[in-house]
């Protein structure tokens, strides 16, 4: 069998400041036809697990470009019409192909595209005909549309929030595909929108057992698949929103109908799926409270994970008018203030302009006296599929009883090793507040299950009404009643 591999991911909040160009993929990941490496990366679980299968079964597996970037705003139409005209000269190449898998995140938009991945897998499908198999590995925050749908064989999201089963998920992908490719079984989808927008956090209930529930589902009665697909509420598109996916095998009235009672499911369960997201001072009095040491305060708003700057400053500066020390804060987006920590030298006391700098939604720079406790170049942090991420040069720097990580290379904290790994004991701390929105958990909740979530303002903000929409579909809760 000759298998196709390849990807283009990113996510983008279309709210974001932060234009997405093409050197931001060449920073996040970018692999030419043939060049990614043995290890898995962000979007590649599909082409390492092709070639496993490859050296047990046979196959011939032909690479095509892996690129992806770190979530911002609006791709550059340049930047996605380059990367996908590569991709798809790399699949002309190949032909003829039996399957096409590829590693992609679902909720890409481009100047010009609202639906980055539903036009690239319309392209494959043009390219390779009806006969050939298709199938796409998702972020589970995609907007699922009907030209994702209807051109691919295949369809599964992670199932995970954070995302710790990226490979488990390509390993289902392959093997389905693989099963469709051979006749065994012949995948018929049917998806229910449920008019809303709501994260599945799986680090607790009813998220954990709502997945839980799908998995259970899966195999039996001719079920294949399902995949809970979250949807992106700051990417403001047509196909945004929550949607429930399911393939059966050969049955479209059974997959309609379960994926109706799962909609319906998730609809009666929103209130209780929705994170309780706390003010600033809500939060900071809730960590001082007695508890268990530290407090995690999580900074949703200023998520790089989900297209925000990660430079804001409305929590910094917050704990510093209130004179809150034993603290730890990271990572805060600065180059400029890394570069002059370098230059200044570990061991320096120095005056630092850190954050605030790329939009109103920064919030202020901050001027502090910080003492330079720590510089490392290229900071490795451990990322989502377990793969060495860089965060480049980064400091350690510590002001009014804080230490704070500023980085060069702009990412959400998805490993405590961004702190520890740069001398920072977070475990000692009174507070660690972190920019990120979930994927933080699986690593942080090692170090305290006290979580709280804050409603900062930013660019990720999860105050909704604040943002403005254009495209979504609305109305859609709790974006709008419904």
């Amino acid at each position: 069998m000759r298998v196709f591999s390849a990807g283009i991911g990113t996510e983008t909040n279309t709210f974001s400041p932060l234009p997405t160009g093409l050197d931001a993929f060449k920073a996040g990941g970018y692999y030419p036809a043939g060049k990614h490496p043995e290890q898995m990366t962000r979007y590649a679980a599909p082409l390492i697990i092709a070639r496993e299968r490859a050296r047990t079964e046979g196959w011939t597996v032909l690479e095509g470009l892996y690129a992806q970037a770190q979530p911002a705003g609006l791709v550059t139409r340049a930047a996605y019409e380059t990367l996908r005209d590569e991709l798809l000269s790399d699949l002309k190449k190949a032909l003829p192909v039996d399957m096409v898998l590829l590693g992609l995140h679902g909720a890409m938009v481009a100047d010009g595209y609202d639906d980055c991945e539903g036009d690239l897998i319309e392209r494959v499908r043009a390219i390779v005909g009806p006969e050939a198999i298709i199938g796409c590995e998702l972020d589970p925050h995609a907007h699922l549309s009907e030209e994702m749908v209807s051109n691919a064989n295949i369809l599964i999201a992670y199932k995970e929030y954070p995302h710790t089963d990226i490979r488990e998920r390509a390993i289902e992908l392959v093997d389905l595909c693989a099963r469709t490719y051979a006749g065994d079984i012949h995948p018929v989808a049917a998806v229910v929108d449920t008019n809303m927008v709501v994260p599945i956090h799986t680090s607790r209930d009813p998220g954990r057992a709502f997945v839980d529930k799908l998995a259970g589902l899966e195999g039996k009665n001719r079920v294949l698949t399902i995949s809970a697909v979250q949807g992106f509420a700051t990417g403001d598109v047509p196909a945004m929103g929550t949607k429930v996916l399911v393939y059966t095998d050969g049955d479209a009235v059974a997959a309609q109908t379960l994926a109706q009672s799962l909609a319906d499911e998730l609809i009666a369960l929103r209130e209780q799926l929705r994170p309780n997201y706390l003010t600033i001072d809500e939060a900071l009095d809730d960590a001082l409270e007695a508890g268990q040491t530290p407090a995690i305060l999580a900074d949703r708003s200023d998520n790089p994970g989900s297209g925000a700057a990660g430079d804001s400053t409305f929590i910094l500066g917050r704990l510093i008018e209130r004179g809150i020390t034993d603290v730890a804060v990271g990572p805060l987006w600065d180059p400029v203030a890394v570069q002059m920590a370098f230059a200044a030298g570990e061991g320096a006391r120095v005056e630092l302009r850190i954050g605030g700098k790329i939009s109103p939604v920064s919030g202020d720079p901050l001027d502090v006296t910080c003492l330079v406790k720590t510089l490392r170049h290229n900071h490795i942090m451990t990322g989502q599929a377990g793969e060495p991420l860089s965060v480049g040069d980064a400091a350690l720097i510590e002001f009014d009883g804080i230490e704070c990580v500023l980085i060069s290379n702009r990412c959400q904290a998805l490993n405590a090793d961004l702190f520890t790994g740069i001398g920072c004991d977070i475990a000692k701390k009174r507070i660690v507040v972190v920019k990120s929105a979930q994927h933080f958990y699986a690593s942080y909740s090692k170090v305290s299950e006290r979580v709280l979530y804050v409603g900062a303002p930013g660019s990720a903000t999860p105050r909704y009404d604040l943002l403005t929409y254009k495209k979504a579909k609305l109305p859609k809760w709790p974006i709008t009643p419904s």
